[in-house]
């Protein structure tokens, strides 16, 4: 919510059209401290929107215990957030068919003995609490049932060099899911940040990321999917619209550079299918129009300069970014009958061919092989192009020998 100080109920209004076009249900509202001011205010046009918009928009709080100017929240502030509109003013806030509210967090386990008053005091209606806290352990969580009836993991990005793990004896959606078995899991496609004010400065890989957590989702089969996120545009994961004036922009953490002219759009292009897949049970619907969405970064990850940006957090083993990202474009076609083959081209080189092998979702990924030039993706059945994407040219070289490692985004 921070990064929405300058809206208006308009944008608001759009942001929420937007996200209902993609098939999402609502927006978990991340908070920082303090609740007075600008939180507030945008809170409350938030909640106006919603209550404007055609369809049931749904909202919730995760109040954030590390990302304020004022520290963790206070109980009293959390109490007031929620008097005035979990319930209050605006009472459609349902948790799973219980008509409780929503209520999440961003760490603050040190302030999990909390909940137990905050709770007790809705407990006419209730609250029901799914927050993060990655920074312990599924165990510790499991010593916290009293308050706790869900969990929401931020272990969402690969750790190094790999994708993400899928077998249960090392999955930490598995691992997070047995808490309860109640599991909002996190679905990412992306993580760069380099704000140095905040001792940020790193990159998680995200490569095939964005499709194959959708298919890993169809697997763990969780109570809720939480994609993450909307707009966090200094972490290079945002799916929304790039908004200027939310893009971090102050001394020594300027994100500018890196998310300018940097559209993640294209990654809402499929939402609609991976969601009602998800809430299918796995089973992908009928495809009546076909689609693609790609992504790749700019340039190859050993050009130009890291200019101190490694791979992984401070608390994990570091690497050098090319030792962990592929150089690659990467392709999700929609494909309503087979035969069909999705092309990739690169420049003026020979294009490359993939076939399709089901009708739904078909992902593939083309090395860059040292080309460059902007990039064609086709579906084509026989020798007819059913739909062709174009996007920005890869160069062989960052213009000003700064590598970014942020990806650009189209569909069709």
């Amino acid at each position: 919510v921070g990064n929405n100080g300058a809206y208006d109920k308009a944008q608001w209004i759009s942001d929420i059209q937007l996200a209902q076009q993609a098939g999402i249900d609502g927006f978990v509202l991340n908070m920082g401290t303090p609740w007075s001011g600008t939180i507030e205010s945008q809170v409350s046009l938030a909640f106006q929107a919603s209550n404007e918009v055609a369809n049931e928009f749904k909202l919730f709080f995760s109040f954030d215990y590390e990302g304020g100017t004022q520290g963790p929240w206070a109980a009293s502030d959390v109490e007031t957030a929620l008097d005035n509109y979990s319930y209050a003013k605006h009472p459609y806030t349902p948790g799973q068919n219980t008509g409780k509210a929503i209520v999440s967090t961003f760490e603050g386990s040190a302030n999990v003995g909390d909940w137990s008053a905050i709770k007790a005091r809705y407990s006419s209606r209730g609250i029901y609490f799914i927050p993060e806290y990655t920074s312990q352990s599924p165990d510790w969580e499991k010593g916290h049932l009293d308050v706790i009836d869900g969990s929401f993991s931020w272990n969402i990005w690969p750790d190094g060099p790999h994708d993400m793990p899928t077998d249960p004896a090392s999955d930490p959606d598995v691992a997070w899911q047995s808490v309860n078995g109640q599991y909002m899991m996190g679905v990412s496609p992306w993580f760069f940040t380099d704000l140095p004010a905040y001792n940020k400065r790193r990159l998680w890989r995200g490569d095939d990321l964005w499709h194959q957590r959708w298919e890993h989702v169809y697997d763990i089969k969780p109570q809720f999917v939480e994609i993450v996120t909307w707009n966090d545009f200094g972490e290079s994961h945002y799916v929304g619209p790039i908004y200027n004036a939310g893009i971090p922009d102050g001394d020594n953490a300027n994100a500018h550079w890196y998310v300018d002219n940097m559209p993640h759009d294209g990654w809402r292009a499929l939402l609609p299918h991976y969601i009602a897949t998800y809430k299918n049970g796995g089973v992908e619907p009928a495809v009546t129009t076909e689609k693609l969405q790609y992504w790749y970064r700019l340039y190859p990850a050993a050009a130009g300069s890291a200019n101190g940006i490694v791979c992984n957090a401070p608390w994990q083993t570091t690497y050098p970014p090319a030792t962990c990202i592929q150089d690659e474009v990467f392709v999700t076609g929609l494909i309503s009958s087979l035969p069909a083959t999705i092309t990739v081209q690169i420049g003026n080189n020979a294009a490359s061919s993939y076939q399709a092998t089901k009708v739904g979702l078909n992902h593939f990924a083309q090395p860059f092989n040292g080309q460059t030039g902007a990039v064609t993706i086709k579906i084509l059945h026989g020798s007819s192009a059913t739909v062709t994407g174009t996007g920005a040219s890869i160069q062989a070289n960052p213009p000003n020998g700064i590598q970014n490692y942020n990806a650009w985004v189209g569909s069709a």
